[in-house]
């Protein structure tokens, strides 16, 4: 007997991080801007919200290869 009560209903990491994608861009996003805020302290100019958010574009497909990883292994680990 199958204990597993979706057996088909189990997601790739490819859908995962399509799914995840805008949630971490936008944490890129935010983490870009507050770090250029606090490079004010050592002289640098802020980097403008706008830019933030064209810089999360790129940057945001390895945050969300991490963050699919760590909800593949959470899902991993509570099928268990």
């Amino acid at each position: 007997m199958n204990d597993d009560l979706f057996p088909h209903a189990r997601w790739s990491r490819r859908k995962i991080a399509v799914v995840l994608y805008p949630f971490a861009a936008a944490a890129v996003a935010i983490n870009l801007f507050l770090l250029s805020l606090m490079s004010q302290a050592i002289g640098l100019t802020a980097l403008p919200p706008v830019w933030a958010l064209i810089l999360s574009i790129p940057l945001g497909l390895p945050a969300t290869w991490g963050f699919a990883r760590w909800v593949e292994r959470l899902l991993d680990e509570a099928a268990k």
